[in-house]
């Protein structure tokens, strides 16, 4: 875990009032004071699993809506059957996991509570290299009641396609990220928020990674304009067709048979598709699925259920090329389907 003690004592601001300024002026201070204490009423800390195993129990989050919608990180700290949230006014409540979208690493949560001050997301802003920003978060959980979230002033350094990875399983995520130069990348701060100057949303900070380049850690946040869609999905509770409806079935669909793939034993109306054996020689073999393999995504469609995705690769040739996500020990896996591997 990176701790960069330059992170922790000279950038770490949990005071918002003691913001560093690109000027004195008395009025740019009260401005950018306001402005952070704005900011710090929509971020929640979130509190899930991860300390019996040695892992950081804690991460962040956003209010996107007053009715109690909760933006953050998809990760191993939400697997667990009590999530707890703490507002910035130290109210505690329980929340549930409404929705998650690993394509992205980001997840819904949603607590019992009304009228809450929030991001409005349609209101969200696209900064460029050199331009400032602040991030906002519970990086190594220094903030646990009603203290204020740390705060760090930094500039975009980049935009770039994300080429990361996390332990030895590559990013799910690959498109453009925003690199910035304030160390985001502690424990803690995965689902905090990145704003402009005047407290505008401009992207959510991923977990850690490391990049696949130089292997060094990566300061990140996927910027809004990739989340907005997504977003608008979970809230929604929409998810993309299994299939088009338009779409023919070919001669030789692919099977679960003709792939060597052995699910867990269909007993529920939406039975997760589940790995329980992957046969030798076989195309499921070839492609390096494994027994407990959650099967999330196949070619960029959501599968909640066997059923699903039966119903997907009926509609796929045996031909086809076809790409996996699953989940593995807790991480996203791409994997790949091809006849000809």
């Amino acid at each position: 875990m990176q701790r960069n003690a330059f992170a922790k004592l000279g950038l770490l601001i949990v005071a918002a009032c003691c913001v560093a300024l690109p000027t004195g002026s008395l009025n740019a201070e009260s401005t950018l004071r306001e402005v952070t204490q704005d900011v710090q009423r929509k971020i929640v800390k979130i509190y899930g699993a991860g300390g019996l195993r040695g892992l950081e129990s804690y991460q962040s989050g956003s209010l996107i809506s007053p009715e109690g919608h909760i933006l953050t990180a998809w990760s191993y700290v939400l697997d667990s059957s009590v999530i707890t949230i703490v507002l910035d006014d130290g109210r505690h409540f329980v929340a549930e996991l409404s929705a998650a979208d690993p394509r992205f690493g980001i997840a819904l949560l949603k607590i019992d509570a009304q009228n809450l001050p929030y991001f409005n997301l349609d209101e969200g802003v696209s900064p460029q290299a050199g331009d400032r920003i602040l991030s906002f978060s519970n990086l190594f959980g220094i903030a646990a009641g009603d203290e204020a979230a740390s705060v760090l002033s930094g500039y975009v350094s980049a935009v770039t396609p994300l080429e990361a990875r996390r332990s030895a399983f590559p990013s799910a995520y690959h498109g453009p990220v925003l690199i910035v130069d304030a160390i985001v990348n502690n424990p803690g701060a995965a689902g905090g928020v990145l704003t402009d100057q005047q407290g505008n949303f401009a992207g959510l900070l991923g977990k850690e990674l490391r990049s696949s380049r130089n292997d060094i850690w990566l300061n990140y946040a996927i910027p809004i304009a990739q989340l907005r869609e997504p977003i608008e999905d979970l809230l929604a509770g929409r998810s993309r067709p299994v299939v088009d409806p338009e779409m023919e079935k070919p001669l030789t669909p692919l099977t679960l048979k003709h792939a060597g793939l052995v699910l867990v034993p269909d007993v529920l109306d939406k039975t997760p598709p589940y790995v329980e054996r992957v046969e030798k020689g076989s195309l499921a073999e070839s492609a390096k699925l494994q027994p407990d393999d959650l099967i999330l995504y196949a070619d960029g469609t959501l599968i909640p259920s066997q059923k699903a995705l039966i119903e997907k690769l009926s509609y796929m040739d045996r031909d086809d090329i076809v790409s996996l996500t699953v989940l593995r020990d807790g991480q996203l896996v791409e994997l790949t389907l091809n006849e000809l591997q």
